[in-house]
């Protein structure tokens, strides 16, 4: 996957500077961003989906379902404008950088607002290229034909779960059901669902899988993202590449967030409320609101949450009429889905 990236994107670079060398930064910039870290999840269930599902390895299937990996960086580079994060896997994050190469170069105008615009356009371009890389990836256009409903309404479906998010950080919504509908649109169905769905609309796979990757896929995806909540208050700063408790700083209503709200008393409700979405939180408030999450039985519940989901998947997959291989992969895959680290 990373030398069909790496052939996608010196393709692509070489195609932006033929317009103007402005642009060799751009394609630098997308190229740190994708090649720079990742898991590769998203294509690695969409892979073993295809081959669950009967399909044959080539190089071709190698490269569309590779596509994936631009469609997760432009959700992230959107992502990281929209919370104002200063990092992602240790490096600035993307509007980060291009507001200090406006410093640096001492150009005209605002840093930040340069910086902005930047991301904004490379996370179109990330999303633009995706389509370009699946269409051009050699697979046969019968099989495209098939898989193209579930592309596109895998991106339909993040686009539409981040304005979710954005917009329960809008209204304060700490409910639990919409903290659980953010997490199964943002990232639960595109992150493993929808891949695995691709995989089997190109494989051709009949229905009862495709429903049987589904039920494994959506709980599966959904545990992902209570892993990624939890790491978002509770990380590791050196391992998630990330500043500790960003997601309290970002004003997040995830579930562990939400769960906090409906058990915490009064007081820690009020404090958890006051420090939700300060950009400026210092690492003693952090650990203060850790503490009440903590204490309010929210982290428990959370990882009781993610091993029930994690349980419901595996039954699925277990029921499937997968091939052996695949399903031995798949569960490796959700086993590093739910109990990362980073």
């Amino acid at each position: 996957m990373d030398a069909a990236l790496t052939a996608f994107l010196t393709a692509q670079h070489a195609r932006l500077v033929a317009v103007d060398p402005a642009l060799d930064e751009v394609a630098r910039a997308i190229e740190d961003f994708v090649l720079g870290g990742g898991k590769r999840l998203r294509p690695a269930f969409a892979y073993w989906g295809y081959r669950g599902a009967g399909g044959a390895d080539s190089d071709q299937i190698v490269t569309a379902l590779s596509a994936l990996e631009l469609v997760q960086a432009s959700a992230l580079i959107h992502d990281d404008l929209m919370d104002r994060s200063d990092t992602r896997r240790g490096e600035p994050a993307v509007h980060r950088r291009f507001a200090a190469q406006h410093t640096e170069r001492g150009w005209r105008g605002g840093a930040s607002a340069y910086g902005d615009s930047a991301a904004v356009l490379l996370g179109d371009l990330t999303l633009v290229w995706s389509d370009e890389m699946l269409q051009a990836s050699g697979v046969a256009q019968a099989d495209l034909a098939r898989a193209r409903p579930v592309f596109d309404a895998m991106r339909t479906e993040v686009t539409v779960g981040q304005y979710l998010d954005v917009h329960a950080q809008a209204t304060g919504d700490t409910s639990l059901e919409r903290a659980s509908k953010i997490a199964r649109y943002k990232s639960a169905k595109y992150t493993v669902e929808r891949p695995l769905l691709l995989g089997a609309a190109l494989a051709g796979a009949p229905e009862k899988l495709s429903r049987a990757y589904a039920e494994f896929g959506l709980p599966l995806g959904e545990a992902f993202q209570l892993r990624d909540d939890v790491l978002g208050v509770f990380g590791d700063p050196e391992r998630t590449g990330k500043p500790a408790g960003d997601d309290l700083r970002e004003g997040k209503r995830t579930y562990l967030v939400a769960a906090a709200f409906a058990a915490a008393g009064s007081a820690e409700r009020a404090d958890l409320e006051a420090g939700l979405g300060d950009q400026g939180m210092d690492d003693a408030r952090v650990q203060r609101l850790r503490a009440v999450i903590r204490d309010s039985g929210a982290l428990s519940r959370t990882e009781r949450r993610i091993t029930e989901l994690t349980t419901a998947a595996l039954t699925a997959l277990d029921s499937a009429d997968v091939q052996p291989q695949a399903r031995a992969v798949l569960t490796e895959l959700a086993d590093a889905a739910t109990r990362r680290t980073v």
